[in-house]
């Protein structure tokens, strides 16, 4: 009689087959450690670039008696193309606002599971330090984060500007011209 449970004799036979996917799948969260760090301390160096250079523009607009301009805007250069050019500029310091925290989020939690584990056997002293070293990951890539948002915000309002200076420029040529 098939009333669609499990038998005991068939969940005994699969728990093999599920305790090697646990295995697996262990196992390649565990090797995405190191590459998630890697990953959240090249954007921290992003992060700290962008920050620099964000300074040296900002002190170049304030002293500089021409407004600095860091579009450069050909004189065929159509709405479109440079609408996409701002878009090309800021993409870089979007992506890491976005996705910096969330490798930090998974390189805290890829040596959680195990330091869960080593609760049940006494061992918890062994997984401290790996926890340790995750949970500064997380602080850099929100830090990242947090950089690059705010470069990202200040870029975004200054090259806006410029396009809007430019769109004024040539409503202005076009009212001459008619």
């Amino acid at each position: 009689m098939d009333n669609g449970l499990v038998s005991r004799a068939e969940a005994a036979n699969r728990l093999p087959i599920i305790e090697g996917l646990e295995g697996a799948l262990d196992a390649l969260s565990q090797l995405f450690f190191w590459p998630v760090v890697i990953c959240v301390l090249l954007m921290f160096g992003f992060a700290l670039v962008s920050l620099g250079s964000v300074l040296v523009e900002a002190i170049q607009r304030v002293f500089s008696q021409v407004r600095s301009r860091s579009l450069k805007i050909e004189q065929e250069s159509t709405l479109e193309s440079v609408e996409l050019e701002i878009l090309r500029r800021l993409e870089p310091l979007r992506l890491c606002s976005r996705v910096a925290p969330m490798l930090g989020l998974v390189a805290t939690m890829i040596p959680l599971g195990p330091a869960l584990a080593s609760l049940s056997t006494n061992t918890a002293a062994t997984q401290t330090e790996t926890l340790g070293h995750s949970f500064a990951v997380v602080i850099i890539a929100l830090v990242s984060a947090s950089i690059t948002f705010s470069i990202y915000t200040v870029r975004r309002r200054w090259l806006l500007t410029e396009l809007n200076q430019w769109l004024e420029t040539i409503a202005d040529v076009e009212v001459r011209d008619a």
